[in-house]
Formats: structure tokens, sequence, C-alpha cells
């Protein structure tokens, strides 16, 4: 990559990012961390109004106009690929405003890009979740938002069922199943639960409070450590 259109997408990565740090940008850029601390300095010198130090992350100060953007081929193809998967593998409304999304993105595109897009053959087939699987998803997806507890019956492997109350935290999808990862009130410990192994949802009008210990912050760093003991 030309450094001129590496200095240009490290502004992309900037604009409308509360805080990027130099180490997200490395990584999506495919350099050092010296390479980046270096461009972004050349950057400040040249005008470019950045906020932030190494260490912390960077920002874009407001107020900076930049010139409509400018897909890329890949890109195009890429957020095409991430819409359908949306579209195949989520809930109603999500697909839906995936859809919409891609729409959009299509109009904005000048006329030989559109068509380029037309004739992309990257497809996700959109039979693998069943309606009601995906309704519960999309559920799930506002109870997390306005963190509501939800309630369900849960069936093991051995379809053993128990009656759970969960503070619901993120949903993860592993190629084939979405899981969801919740404190449980039951096992008063982080678990995660298989979608289509969750019957019986209700989402709850009571609103349970961020507390220390039982955050997805909280949840990611207990994996962690499961999989640091495993391979030990």
């Amino acid at each position: 990559m030309r450094r001129a259109d590496r200095l240009f997408r490290i502004v992309q990565y900037l604009r409308g990012r509360s805080l990027t740090t130099a180490q997200q940008l490395a990584q999506w850029l495919q350099v050092s961390e010296r390479t980046i601390y270096r461009d972004i300095r050349d950057l400040s010198i040249s005008g470019t109004p950045i906020e932030g130090e190494p260490g912390v992350g960077y920002r874009l100060r407001g107020g900076m106009e930049l010139p409509p953007l400018q897909f890329e081929l890949e890109e195009i193809e890429a957020l095409t690929l991430g819409a359908r998967m949306v579209e195949a593998w989520s809930g109603p409304q999500l697909g839906a405003s995936a859809a919409s999304a891609l729409a959009k993105i299509s109009t904005a595109l000048p006329k030989e890009r559109r068509a380029w897009l037309d004739q992309s053959r990257t497809f996700v087939p959109q039979f693998h979740i069943p309606t009601q699987l995906g309704e519960r998803f999309d559920a799930l997806r506002a109870a997390i938002a306005k963190r509501q507890f939800v309630a369900f019956v849960y069936a093991d492997e051995q379809r053993r069922l128990t009656e759970r109350n969960v503070r619901p935290l993120s949903l993860y999808f592993w190629g084939e199943r979405w899981t969801l990862a919740a404190w449980c009130e039951l096992r008063k410990d982080f678990r995660s639960f298989r979608l289509d192994r969750v019957l019986r949802l209700r989402v709850s009008d009571d609103i349970f409070v961020d507390e220390i210990g039982k955050q997805v912050a909280d949840y990611v760093r207990a994996q962690r450590g499961h999989q640091s003991l495993s391979q030990s």
C-alpha cells in the first residue's frame, strides 16, 4: 500500500470514531505501531486536526470537512458479503436493516461501481435460521441494548430442562449457531446459552444495573482465563 493511501485510510478510520488506538490502526493497516505513530505525527504537522496521545488513542477534532467516501471494489464486495450474511443469519429486524443499508450504499456509488456490486457473485444461503430463532435473536438483541432481564427454559445436551433468569450481555455467532453470553442468576456465574436450546423466552420489564464482575468485559476475561487454563 502506498503511504499516501495509508495516510488517507488513517484519517477515514479516525473519522466518526470516539477513540482509536495505534494498536488498532496497526492491525487494520498491517504495519507496525511505530509506523502509525510516525504517520500520526506527519498528519498533525500537515494540519490534520488529530487529538490524542500514544497509549491512549486518537480522534479527529470536530469541524473537519472531509470529501465523500470512495469505496474500493474489494471494500464494496466486503460490505455486500457482510450485509448478506447479516440478512441471512440474524433476526428479521436486523436482516431488514442490512438490506436497507446495502440499498443505500448502492445508490451512493458511482454508476460503474454500482453495476459491479449488482454483479457480485458472493452469496450467503438464506435457509439456515428458522423464523422462530430469528425472532428470538431480535428479542435478545433488544434486551441487551435496554439491559432487561430475560427468563427462559434451557435444554442442555441431554435435553434436561432448567429455568433461567439472566442478564443478557452479548450475542456470538460461531458459524453454525448463535449463543447468548449472560450472567446467570441461578448459577451466580457467567454462562453461554445456545439460542436453539432456549425455550419459552420472556423479556422482563425489570432493568439491571451494570455491576463490576458481571459485565461483558468480565465475561470476555473469564473466557480468556478458561482458554489459558485449557492450553496449559
